[in-house]
């Protein structure tokens, strides 16, 4: 049977995905699928860098700003609708382009999710009780410890996510990030992957002016408005890397230059983060940002191929 064909754009935060995603788009008549977790959120579209609506209107583009902030997105709800938007972009002629930076999204469609076990509510309580006498911190710490590739991919405050993870570990004693790939599955897609990678002291200053862009382009007013819609600090869709200190900011616990350097400092953990999980994937491509042609050279390579 032959494989639905996809080809993935990955890497760490701020490289240049989106870039390239229009690129080949445009060379070989692509369609872009967002399989990045922030940017499903309405919304939050400066801060959590989703395509322009210049950018949009290149070619399609699906799963972008398609929830609330107050709405969580799990693994398995995004592998549904992405499966739906890659059947409706071959439907179309289209080459579906998966473009992103969450890993557990990424290896959550292609090689499916293990089913996981309905939790028990004795088990829910213990947990809730555990927020309650322990708080954030240490409820995040303790993930960390039992399960530290999913920990490193959610925020210390993201309340549902930890529940979610500890809630399954206690009732199944698996951590939840094995859920995500079943073991030794084989992949549903066939899947050109490219990854993008920047040496990390030459990212860091295109971070901060990417931080700089986004608060000239109005990201406090837009999480300010974002707050106003979804009153709760631990909303789903504010946990993210720049919408936390951006919110911090609006409340007053933090100024200008504390949000800034803090949120630098975040961002830059975070690619630190995302580019340990990729390298793991022998099947990644790596190319720098500017190698444009020599990504589309290999795409047409594989095309003709296949």
């Amino acid at each position: 049977m032959t494989l639905p064909r996809a080809v993935c754009i990955l890497g760490p935060t701020g490289v240049g995905k989106t870039g390239l995603a229009l690129h080949l788009a445009e060379r070989f008549g692509g369609g872009v699928i967002n399989t990045d977790s922030r940017q499903v959120y309405r919304g939050l579209g400066i801060v959590t860098a989703q395509p322009t609506a210049e950018e949009q209107a290149k070619c399609p583009h699906r799963l972008y700003a398609i929830i609330d902030p107050c709405q969580a997105m799990s693994a398995g709800t995004f592998t549904v609708l992405a499966e739906q938007a890659m059947t409706e972009f071959t439907g179309q002629g289209l080459l579906p382009l998966l473009v992103g930076g969450t890993g557990l999204y990424l290896d959550a469609l292609l090689y499916g999710l293990a089913s996981i076990p309905d939790v028990p509510d004795v088990v829910r309580q213990q947990i809730q009780a555990g927020w309650e006498a322990l708080g954030a911190r240490t409820m995040y710490d303790f993930l960390s410890q039992i399960d530290p590739d999913y920990a490193a991919k959610i925020h210390h405050n993201d309340r549902q996510r930890i529940t979610r993870a500890l809630e399954v570990f206690e009732s199944t004693g698996r951590v939840f990030s094995s859920f995500h790939q079943q073991e030794g599955a084989p992949p549903r897609f066939d899947a050109l992957k490219i990854g993008l990678s920047m040496d990390t002291e030459k990212l860091s200053p295109r971070l901060m002016e990417r931080i700089e862009a986004m608060l000239a382009a109005g990201a406090l007013r837009e999480m300010e408005e974002a707050f106003a819609a979804c009153p709760k600090v631990d909303a789903p869709g504010f946990s993210g890397i720049g919408s936390h200190e951006l919110l911090e900011l609006a409340r007053g616990r933090l100024d200008l230059e504390q949000a800034k350097t803090l949120w630098h400092k975040r961002t830059k953990a975070y690619a630190k983060r995302q580019m340990t999980w990729f390298k793991r994937d022998p099947d990644i491509h790596w190319f720098s940002p500017s190698e444009h042609e020599a990504v589309a050279a290999l795409v047409a390579d594989w095309l003709e191929t296949g």
